[in-house]
């Protein structure tokens, strides 16, 4: 009769966890780290679960909504990771950023309805009243322009706001802009370009540096591979 072979289990304090986006960036980030030599493609296969533990190479995944991220890996929930410039700078947590995984590619902007574009001139607002889920960056933003802003805190579908007269302008996230253009939006100005990024809890850099090196080393060489072919 066959033995099984018995995995050796790392012991807790070398175990390394990591908190990965839900979503579009998640299958960017499964090729990533297919790349880099780590496969938890089998994540994919199970979106209820929100624990994966992957016993030989020492990880434990866990799955969460990329605003949530910078908390859990603040507070040593989690001694790694990802999440988008955008969060991370709304959020402005002391995490340590090692490096950009040029995924997940989008751009933060300022959009209005395209009737009142076609009379606009952005050099001459003075106050506007803006809906977002940013509202520290928007604030930062116009301020730094010299207009008063007005923010009207959203969570979804700020498209709408325009439409319904909630506010005259949006600040949010776009990749390709066809949303904007479904909803009758135009860009007016572009924020910042966003990608995400390998964040690491400040704690776990001291207590486990050897791990978090390999692991930061070998997606280094990864995101450098892929930018090489394109």
């Amino acid at each position: 009769m066959t033995k099984k072979t018995k995995i050796k289990k790392r012991p807790p304090e070398e175990m390394l966890t990591i908190a990965l986006p839900k979503g579009r960036i998640l299958k960017e980030t499964s090729i990533l780290f297919k790349d880099a030599g780590f496969d938890f493609s089998n994540i994919l296969k199970d979106d209820r679960r929100l624990i994966f533990e992957d016993v030989a190479e020492g990880f434990r995944f866990m799955i969460l909504r990329n605003q949530d991220i910078p908390t859990y890996v603040e507070h040593g929930a989690a001694d790694i990771g990802i999440a988008g410039r955008d969060t991370l700078i709304e959020q402005a947590k002391d995490l340590y950023e090692p490096l950009d995984l040029s995924i997940g590619a989008c751009r933060m902007v300022v959009a209005e309805p395209k009737e009142l574009r076609a009379s606009d001139n952005p050099r001459h607002w003075t106050h506007v009243r803006v809906a977002t889920k940013y509202p520290n960056i928007t604030l930062r933003h116009f301020l730094a322009k010299g207009i008063q802003v007005e923010i009207i805190k959203l969570y979804g579908s700020i498209e709408l706001a325009p439409l319904l007269g909630l506010s005259e302008r949006i600040v949010d996230l776009v990749q390709t802009g066809e949303t904007l253009r479904k909803n009758g939006l135009v860009e007016v100005e572009t924020i910042m370009q966003v990608t995400s990024k390998l964040v690491c809890n400040r704690a776990s850099l001291k207590t486990k540096p050897k791990r978090v090196k390999d692991l930061v080393e070998r997606l280094s060489g990864a995101v450098a591979a892929r930018r090489q072919w394109r």
